[in-house]
C-alpha cells in the first residue's frame, strides 16, 4: 500500500513537525458568534503557519487555531459527521479518563473545559519572547476591536533549560513518524516489524482524508472540513515538583538502595538525558547511545516482564510498542503526535516549595481522540492491560497518585508505596478540531453550513 503525499500547504504546521521554538502562549476565546467572529477568524487564517517547509529559514512568531464543538457551531458550521467524542468535550468524558476526585472537572481552572466557555483556541510560538507578545498584542487588539469575543484562558509556556520537563527529564522523543509526510523512517518512530524492521505509519491515524492503518479513510465530517485536518486534545498538568523530590527521597533509601536517580528511571522508563531502560536499565550510557533519533531505537517484546523498563513505567503506558499481547497489530491504532511546552518557572534543585504554578501543557493530534488518546490515558489509569491491577495508576499522567504504589518487576517484585498525594493535577483541558488552512477559510466565509 501506497500512501498518498500529504497536503502539507493546506495542513497547518506544529502537527507533524515540532517548531522548536522556546517560547508560547496558548488563548482561548469565546466569540461572539456572528459576522463579526467569522472575519476574525479570516484574519487569523491569513496568519497561520502551514506545514511547509520553510524556504527561508524559521519565521519568528508561528500561529495556530482550533476549534471546540460549540466554537464550530458559534462559527454556523454544522457537527453532523463530527465524532461523538469531540462533540461531548474532555469534561463530560471526564470518567473515561481518570479525571476524578482532586482531578475532576468542578476542580479545573475557570475557562478551561466549561460548559461550552471557550471557542477558538489561539496558539502561538516564537523564537524570543518579545516578538510572541508583540503578535500576541496584535491578535487581541483586533478582537477587541471588532467585539469578535473574549479571551477565557490565557497561559504563557517556555521551553525549560536543557529541554526538560519540570521533574527533571528530556521530553518529546518517539514521535510517528508518517507516510507522505517527506519524514524519514527512523527506527522507533513508526510501527515495529519482523526482524528489527520499521515502517512509517500510515498518514490517517492523524490527518482526516488519508488512509489509516486499516486502508481506510478515518471517519471525518463532511466537506469542507473533511481533509488536511485533525483533532487536538490540550491538557493543563499541574506537576508538583515537591512531592516529586520528597517521594524519591522518602522511598529511596528503602527501595532503591539509596539511588533517587535509578527509582525515578523505573517510574519513567527512561533516564534524565532520555536514554530508555530498555537499553540501559540500571544506569544511563553517557555517550553510548547518541542523538534523538538513536534513542528510540528499542522494542518492549523482548522484554516482556519488565525486567529492564517496567510494565508500568510513564513511557511504556503511552507508547508499549509491541509490548502488549497482540504485539504491534494491537497498539498501532493508538499512536498520536504529542506536543506541548511547560509553564512556570523552574524549581532550583534543592530548594523548597515557593508556591509557583508550574506543569506541563499537554497537546496531542490525532484522527480518533477515543481510539486514541482515551485509550492511551485508560492505559495510564487502569493497570489491568499490564497485568497490574486496577489501582496500579500512572505518577504521570494526572491520573491519581497511584493508589497501590509503583511495581518494579524482579525476583521478587518490588512494590514501592506511591507518594500519597498527587504529582500532578489535572487543570482543564478541551477537545479541539484543527481545520485546514482550507477549512479555516471556509469557515470564516460561512461556507461550512
Amino acid at each position: 500500500m501506497s500512501a498518498a503525499t500529504l497536503e502539507l500547504a493546506d495542513l497547518q504546521g506544529g502537527i507533524l513537525r515540532g517548531y522548536g521554538f522556546g517560547f508560547a502562549r496558548y488563548l482561548l476565546v469565546r466569540t461572539a458568534g456572528g459576522q463579526a467572529a467569522r472575519d476574525w477568524l479570516g484574519a487569523l487564517a491569513a496568519q497561520v503557519t502551514s506545514a511547509e517547509p520553510w524556504q527561508r529559514g524559521k519565521p519568528q512568531v508561528a500561529v495556530n487555531v482550533a476549534l471546540t464543538a460549540p466554537g464550530l457551531e458559534a462559527a454556523g458550521a454544522a457537527l453532523d459527521g463530527f465524532p461523538r467524542d469531540f462533540r461531548e468535550g474532555m469534561a463530560a468524558r471526564a470518567d473515561r479518563l481518570g479525571d476524578d476526585g482532586h482531578n475532576a472537572p468542578p476542580a479545573w481552572q475557570d475557562g478551561l473545559g466549561g460548559a461550552g466557555e471557550g471557542h477558538v483556541l489561539v496558539w502561538l510560538h516564537a523564537r524570543e519572547e518579545a516578538a510572541l507578545d508583540a503578535h500576541v498584542g496584535a491578535v487581541l487588539e483586533e478582537l477587541w476591536a471588532s467585539g469578535a469575543g473574549e479571551v477565557v484562558f490565557d497561559q504563557r509556556a517556555a521551553a525549560l533549560p536543557g529541554a526538560r520537563e519540570h521533574f527533571g527529564f528530556s521530553d518529546g522523543f518517539a514521535q510517528p513518524s508518517l507516510e507522505g509526510s517527506g519524514q524519514e523512517n527512523r527506527p522507533g518512530e513508526g510501527v515495529p516489524r519482523r526482524f528489527g524492521r520499521w515502517r512509517l505509519l500510515r498518514p490517517g491515524e492523524v490527518v482526516l482524508g488519508y488512509e489509516d492503518e486499516d486502508g481506510l479513510l478515518p471517519p471525518a465530517p463532511r466537506a469542507p472540513l473533511h481533509r488536511n485536518a485533525t483533532f487536538m486534545v490540550l491538557r493543563k498538568l499541574e506537576q508538583d515538583v515537591g512531592a516529586w523530590r520528597s517521594w524519591l527521597r522518602d522511598m529511596a533509601p528503602e527501595w532503591a538502595g539509596g539511588d533517587e536517580a535509578w527509582l525515578a528511571a523505573k517510574v519513567v522508563g527512561r533516564w534524565p538525558d532520555g536514554t530508555p531502560l530498555a537499553l540501559a536499565p540500571e544506569r544511563p550510557q553517557s555517550r553510548s547511545v547518541t542523538g534523538l533519533h538513536e534513542l528510540n531505537a528499542f522494542r518492549f517484546g523482548d522484554d516482556p516482564e519488565g525486567r529492564r523498563c517496567p510494565v508500568g513505567a510513564h513511557v511504556r503506558r503511552v507508547n508499549a510498542r509491541e509490548g502488549l499481547p497482540g504485539g504491534a497489530a494491537r497498539t498501532r491504532r493508538h499512536r498520536m503526535i504529542r506536543r506541548g511546552m511547560p509553564y512556570g518557572p523552574p524549581l532550583p534543585d534543592g530548594a523548597e516549595p515557593d508556591g509557583e504554578e508550574r506543569g506541563l501543557l499537554f497537546a496531542c493530534f490525532n484522527a480518533s481522540i477515543a481510539r486514541q488518546f482515551e485509550v492511551v490515558q485508560g492505559w495510564c489509569v487502569d493497570g489491568n492491560v499490564f497485568g497490574l491491577g486496577p489501582r496500579d495508576r500512572d505518577f504521570l499522567a494526572g491520573a491519581g497518585p497511584g493508589r497501590d504504589g509503583f511495581t518494579i518487576p524482579g525476583a521478587p517484585p518490588v512494590r514501592v508505596p506511591g507518594p500519597g498525594r498527587p504529582l500532578v493535577t489535572v487543570r482543564g483541558g478541551e477537545y479541539l478540531y484543527v481545520p485546514s488552512l482550507s477549512g479555516l477559510r471556509a469557515l470564516a466565509e460561512g461556507r461550512a453550513a
